[in-house]
């Protein structure tokens, strides 16, 4: 039986409101007007240097993700409900995370199993016992959502150490802005361009006990040569500060550095887009070339501020999402506004012998994967396929969970064929510090292949504007 998939502009044959001022405009657009607006948005996004670099392959280094002109809209009442369901996500993981570089009582009383957490990969003990300012661990969480329905919003997963994409939030809307100035005088739509000032202000309230003054924000970064370059110079010309990488710091009198022409600059707050193993490599890998060493004595003697912390990951493992709804209710006293999408443990017996037998019906993922790589979807898979990824996870069952292959909701798209429904993911970016706030948005991720389910830009997957229309 066909699987019925939800059309977020249309129901049956009438439009939904949201999309109700889009109808006229797609319908007025001729083929050789939206392939000339599509060249021109390729244009800006090449002039002003959006690209994506993809690890281990060959061909353009400096590749454009794909960008649909189509924007997906929701209603002030369904952003209201996202928004409080993300805000306690972010409140739970970080409580989370607190907890188990401290006294780890959700592990005592047993909501979650010990094994799971300090056998963790991302689990840093070289923070265990210490407090962050403010008691926050992750400051950027990115909550990955799909959509089944009218009323149904799912959390595919959590993203707390270095969530990417802000970038082309902010890019979608000012190319759109650009191109198409009319739809947005016909449309209230809420604004996204505040976020540089919010992530500012959040990293500012974050600064160290020994900071003094005005904290000074800088941006660790691996170099021109990382996939999200871009996104962390753009932020860091939109912020105000600086752009540095490991060799512009130094440790020296219990603070951290940054080599300036008129001498060293004490740094406050640093937001690194680098992984744990490099930050400092007397504490983690010792062949690291991108930290600073000394870096960690500093942070745990109160000198200066990283974020997101160290050891944050341990709250975005796969196997660690599951019980997500459990730390809600544990640590909040509440029931989740968002539900996580039903989840077998691989690792377990019975969820193992489930997952073997249906095989051919679910999405199977690594707990450390990311980027759409390492996971199966079953029902798009060859029979060989499936037997590979059978004995893989016959081999490490620990390193696999599994969930059913959901209806995810598609939204009209341009392709080469003319305008047709493609499927749609929504990465939203909630900042946590002295407040917890987020714009009115997020990235959405577009599958462009016909029928596919998986939207990382990784795997060719494009990225559309996300309208809040204002009340």
């Amino acid at each position: 039986m066909a699987i019925e998939f939800f059309n977020e502009m249309y129901q049956g044959s009438q439009v939904r409101a949201p999309y109700a001022r889009l109808e006229d405009w797609m319908r007025a657009m001729p083929a050789e007007f939206r392939q000339m607006k599509q060249a021109e948005a390729e244009a800006l996004f090449r002039r002003i240097g959006i690209t994506f670099a993809v690890y281990g392959e060959g061909g353009d280094p400096d590749r454009l993700i794909p960008f649909d002109m189509f924007p997906r809209v929701f209603t002030q009442v369904e952003w209201h409900r996202l928004e409080r369901g993300i805000k306690q996500r972010a409140r739970a993981l970080n409580a989370f995370l607190l907890d188990v570089y401290g006294r780890g009582e959700i592990i005592r009383a047993g909501r979650i199993p010990a094994r799971l957490v300090y056998q963790n990969a991302a689990y840093e003990r070289a923070v265990a016992g210490f407090t962050p300012p403010r008691g926050v661990y992750s400051h950027i969480v990115g909550i990955d959502l799909v959509r089944t329905g009218p009323d149904d919003f799912f959390v595919l997963e959590d993203n707390c150490r270095t969530p990417s994409g802000v970038s082309y939030m902010l890019e979608n809307r000012e190319i759109m802005m650009r191109m198409f100035p009319a739809l947005f005088r016909e449309n209230r739509i809420e604004p996204v361009d505040g976020y540089p000032d919010l992530l500012r202000r959040t990293l500012a309230s974050v600064a160290p006990a020994k900071c003094e003054g005005e904290p000074v924000v800088v941006i660790l970064t691996p170099g021109h040569f990382n996939s999200a370059y871009y996104e962390h110079s753009f932020l860091a010309d939109l912020m105000g500060v600086e752009l540095v990488e490991g060799a512009d710091l130094f440790v020296e009198g219990g603070f951290v550095w940054m080599r300036t022409t008129e001498g060293p600059k004490k740094v406050d707050v640093i937001y690194r887009r680098i992984d744990d193993a490099y930050l400092d490599p007397l504490c983690f890998r010792p062949d690291s070339m991108l930290g600073i060493a000394g870096l960690m004595d500093v942070y745990r003697s109160g000198g200066v501020s990283i974020a997101s912390a160290p050891g944050a990951g341990v709250a975005d493992d796969k196997a660690i999402y599951t019980f997500v709804p459990e730390m809600i209710r544990f640590y909040l006293g509440e029931e989740p506004v968002l539900q996580n999408v039903p989840t077998w443990q691989c690792g377990k017996p019975d969820d193992l012998g489930h997952v073997l037998d249906h095989l051919a019906e679910l999405v199977v993922k690594e707990v450390h994967g990311s980027g759409g790589y390492g996971m199966l979807v079953g029902p798009r898979s060859s029979a060989a396929q499936l037997e590979a990824f059978r004995a893989r996870v016959i081999a490490n069952p620990g390193n696999y969970i599994a969930q059913p292959t959901l209806a995810l909701s598609t939204t009209p798209t341009f392709v080469n064929e003319g305008i047709a429904p493609r499927h749609v993911d929504l990465r939203p970016y909630c900042l946590v510090g002295e407040r917890i706030e987020l714009v009115p948005g997020g990235l959405t991720r577009v599958a462009l292949t016909d029928g596919s389910l998986v939207v990382n830009s990784s795997q060719g997957g494009g990225v559309k504007d996300t309208w809040v229309l204002a009340e």
